[in-house]
């Protein structure tokens, strides 16, 4: 009896990954420039207004020192729910991540008007701005603006640490595949992402605390953030993308060894 393909289908309903080819590897190195690239010039500017990352929180008086953890958390939370909401109706009009730098840059200058008061009311604002703009690139990327799971990846590129941190930038293992999609899990996972990103929310934070200046620091770091962050997404999904033809592990191993062959 000869086994024909279909038979070989059924007792192997899943296809194995397709080995990476010269056009993969190709991408690969792409993301790993595309993710030095993204602390670059106008990051490190920003470093020199505010202090390193590490340094922004001693730059702010200390009784928001001690707020800061919990007002990244209520934002990661509230930008979570909203932000896809926010993408329904009109909101499928703004959808590049020029119009979304746009938009952080206007806010952030707003934000800047009073000092630290206006720019801790708009750091909320500010979230959910490079949410939407971390979402709308994981869209690009052939992901379900709406489910769970993408926003739990969101919320990985939020966790990536911010310039002048030892951080590599994306995390690589993909959280979303490891992790259930219960509320807990949701919650868990911004308790953990929170410290890192109010860590890098200090350093917006320090630079708009002078009135009126504030508003050009406001503007200026909102922009760098969400193209910051926007850049981070495409390399995170971009990746994503790749494992999902090619496999997990050896996409996550060849996107390391872009990383150190950096020069």
């Amino acid at each position: 009896m000869s086994v024909t393909d279909n038979d070989l289908k059924a007792l192997n309903p899943i296809d194995l990954p397709a080995p990476l080819n010269d056009e993969a590897r190709a991408q690969i190195i792409a993301l790993a420039e595309r993710q030095r690239r993204a602390r670059g010039v106008l990051m490190k500017a920003i470093n020199f207004v505010g202090g390193q990352v590490e340094d922004g929180m001693k730059l702010l008086p200390k009784p928001v020192r001690s707020q800061v953890d919990d007002i990244a958390r209520k934002a990661l939370e509230h930008s979570f729910e909203v932000a896809a909401k926010s993408r329904d109706g009109l909101g499928k009009n703004i959808g590049s991540d020029r119009v979304h730098k746009a938009m952080g840059t206007i806010t952030g200058a707003i934000g800047g008007l009073g000092g630290l008061p206006t720019a801790l009311a708009e750091l909320p604002v500010a979230t959910t701005v490079i949410f939407r703009a971390v979402l709308h690139v994981a869209e690009g990327h052939g992901e379900d603006p709406q489910s769970v799971e993408t926003r739990m990846e969101c919320l990985a590129v939020f966790g990536a640490g911010g310039p002048g941190t030892a951080d590599d930038g994306v995390d690589t293992a993909f959280i979303g595949a490891r992790l259930g999609l219960s509320g807990a899990a949701v919650h868990g996972l911004i308790s953990r992402v929170a410290p890192k990103f109010a860590a890098v929310m200090s350093q917006k934070l320090a630079t708009q605390t002078v009135p009126i200046l504030g508003a050009a620091a406001g503007a200026g770091t909102n922009y760098a953030f969400v193209d910051y962050y926007v850049a981070l997404a495409h390399v995170h999904f971009g990746l994503r993308k790749l494992a999902r033809d090619h496999g997990q592990d050896v996409v996550t191993d060849a996107f390391h060894n872009a990383l150190l062959n950096q020069t």
